[in-house]
């Protein structure tokens, strides 16, 4: 078997056989690495050659590629032979030229070159987004919402504390936006996923932030069912009080039973409604999505362990399984219905309390293999492979997400509707939404399934395709677009994104020039949301002692010594101390060690002097919070997900107590204040 030959049928299908790692050298990919990844794009590279041939032969066929897409006001660029014949189909009726005047949306193109009729998705998107007229520079804070505790909730956040850190934020604070980790679909079965970014589905919401009390049947129950609810609470309350790791598992017990109760509770007609209004909406995915869960329940919660006859979505015996678990698909509808009330709710009081964008999502790479959109989307994903990413300074050994990627010829054949269809549901009730890994609707990271990270390569897609999905969708939407573009990202795609009123991510530890010293305020770009750090690094408090270091060192997840990335460690701390003091931004006596919370606040007065048009605040900092709410690289031996929200000192923060208590509010107003005061002068008529 050639090399050669198996690198051009790779390159052929958008697989990379090179690439270059963060350190700027340049990888070849291994050959087992490429034949794997060919299998899961359904290609055969036993015999390289005669897999060309076939491809080859298949493209001199086709009149048209898999899906066209054209940007608002332009005729989408047909290469046909000059004898066709064409025509579009149009998403709301009605044919048409393929010309310039199409509305945005989904339509279909039918082509026609002698005997032969062809037709394709033509989505036509717009050309970019733009800023709202008047738009002004804005901030807010960000939060881990499943950390963040109050009084009333039932041991972990949840959309009513949402609800009121929008609140308290806009109206004491002058923040206009409040973003949150994602909220996706977990299993509806414990043991419960802690990572938001690993859900079951991402077309769906996740039921464990539901407010139990927010749902309009709770205020119907008799006093006695009402006392059997809250006892359900209780412990989870108490919990709540310690500083303990949070307890999903438990969690869902108690609200899945409290949920069942209410779900039993006669509507009133309004509310049924109101209820048959949004089934009608979702339609089929929905029952789709709810069949799953109603399955999950039995037969576990991954569909490719299940009975073979359940595993294709589309079989007759799905279909007659749905009908005898009906009450349970009905359970699974009705929860999604509730979901879409609370966030619904929770984006409208943001906006009524003055925020000019409201809550910003954040939208995950991706889900669980064995997952609900992995069983809906069957036809749209590529098996036997994950997403992941190369090594980086952060993560030496490379990171295995454990998520099935899409398909990229599959997905653009459909239109790209599963994706359109992610994307609507985050969107729907939003300001903004925020791309983790954006660099994956121009290329992914694949690992060949067993093979360790390192071991993966690039798998291209067509970015006009993804990127002209999502901006389809934030033009409904009316919603501002945020890229996390952190790592290995080709300078090229960063330009494309900007170009198309997609903002970066920069986050200030990575701020650096090429011989290592931090950026001065000015040499930043505009079109961003800066922030300090991620919720993959440590909160300020942290990263000042180079705890880090220690904890990465335990967990074994360094490539050299603890004493060299312990001096690295220190070295950037202080590089940025004397950066904060040269533009005055820190007095020279204070010491990053004794004083974090002054710290924190000059480099959040150093994110005003950027031109940043968005700038993010960890809540973690805020309070001083000291724990990392995610290592990457590891799964069991951190407690990943499930810090709860603490000060310096180890003890828990409730949203009340944050809100009313004068210590903790000051501390809070003394880390923001760089931030208050700027932007209300900015926005003062």
């Amino acid at each position: 078997m050639s090399d050669a030959e198996l690198a051009r049928l790779a390159e052929e299908h958008g697989v990379a056989t090179t690439y270059e790692d963060w350190r700027g050298r340049r990888v070849h990919v291994p050959v087992d690495t490429l034949r794997h990844v060919l299998g899961s794009l359904g290609v055969d590279a036993t015999s390289p050659r005669a897999a060309l041939e076939e491809y080859w032969a298949r493209q001199a066929t086709r009149l048209l590629p898999p899906c066209l897409v054209a940007r608002a006001g332009r005729a989408p660029q047909l290469p046909l032979p000059d004898l066709s014949r064409c025509w579009v189909e149009q998403s709301g009726g009605g044919w048409s030229e393929p010309g310039p005047h199409l509305p945005m949306g989904r339509h279909t193109l039918h082509v026609e070159n002698g005997s032969v009729r062809q037709q394709a998705p033509l989505l036509v998107v717009p050309d970019r987004l733009d800023p709202r007229p008047g738009e002004r520079r804005v901030w807010g804070l960000m939060a881990q919402l499943y950390s963040l505790r109050s009084r009333a909730s039932w041991g972990m956040g949840d959309l009513r504390d949402l609800s009121e850190l929008a609140d308290w934020s806009a109206r004491d604070l002058g923040a206009d936006f409040t973003l949150v980790n994602p909220l996706h679909a977990t299993e509806p079965v414990c043991p419960i996923e802690p990572s938001p970014y690993l859900p079951v589905s991402r077309r769906y919401s996740g039921p464990l932030n539901i407010r139990i009390e927010d749902i309009p049947e709770y205020a119907a129950l008799e006093p006695a069912q009402r006392e059997a609810v809250q006892r359900l609470a209780r412990p989870l309350r108490e919990h709540a009080r310690t500083a303990d790791l949070l307890d999903r598992d438990a969690v869902w017990d108690a609200k899945r039973a409290a949920l069942m109760s209410l779900f039993q509770v006669p509507r009133t007609p309004a509310r049924e409604a109101a209820f048959q209004s949004y089934l009608s909406r979702e339609g089929a995915t929905l029952v789709e999505y709810a069949t799953w869960c109603a399955l999950a329940e039995e037969h576990g919660r991954d569909y490719r362990a299940w009975p073979i006859e359940l595993r294709d979505v589309a079989a007759h015996t799905v279909g007659a399984e749905a009908l005898r678990r009906w009450p349970g698909v009905e359970f699974h509808r009705w929860l999604q219905w509730i979901l879409d009330d609370q966030l619904a709710a929770a984006q409208a009081g943001a906006r009524a309390a003055g925020m000019s964008l409201g809550i910003v999502h954040d939208l995950a790479v991706g889900v669980q293999p064995g997952g609900a959109d992995a069983w809906m989307f069957a036809d749209a994903i590529a098996p036997g492979v994950s997403v992941g990413a190369p090594p980086d300074e952060f993560n030496q050994r490379g990171q295995d997400w454990g998520q099935p990627p899409w398909h990229p010829v599959r997905l653009a054949q459909q239109g790209y509707a599963p994706f359109r269809q992610v994307l609507g549901q985050v969107l729907r009730h939003a300001g903004g939404v925020r791309m983790d890994h954006i660099m994956g609707l121009f290329r992914l990271w694949w690992v060949p399934e067993g093979a360790s990270p390192d071991q993966g390569t690039y798998v291209r897609y067509d970015h006009e395709g993804m990127v002209g999905s999502l901006l389809l969708a934030a033009h409904e939407f009316d919603a501002a677009v945020i890229g996390e573009d952190l790592g290995t990202v080709e300078p090229w795609v960063r330009d494309h994104l900007g170009e198309r009123g997609v903002l970066g991510t920069s986050v200030l530890w990575f701020e650096r020039r090429e011989d290592g010293s931090p950026r001065r305020p000015e040499e930043w770009r505009s079109d961003c949301l800066a922030t300090v750090a991620t919720h993959d690094l440590p909160p300020v408090a942290s990263y000042l002692s180079a705890e880090h270091v220690e904890l990465r060192d335990r967990l074994g997840l360094l490539n050299r010594s603890a004493a060299a990335e312990r001096a690295d460690a220190e070295a950037q701390v202080a590089a940025w101390r004397e950066r904060l003091v040269e533009l005055g931004l820190l007095d020279p006596d204070v010491d990053p060690l004794s004083e974090p919370g002054a710290v924190v606040a000059a480099l959040h007065a150093y994110l005003v002097d950027t031109p940043a048009r968005m700038i993010g605040v960890s809540l973690a900092d805020v309070v001083g919070d000291r724990r990392m709410q995610n290592q990457p690289g590891t799964s069991d031996a951190y407690p990943n997900w499930r810090i709860p929200l603490t000060t310096a000192e180890g003890e828990p923060v409730l949203l009340d107590e944050l809100m009313a208590d004068p210590r903790l509010a000051e501390y809070a107003r003394r880390a923001l204040r760089p931030l208050i005061e700027p932007f209300y002068l900015e926005s003062s008529p």
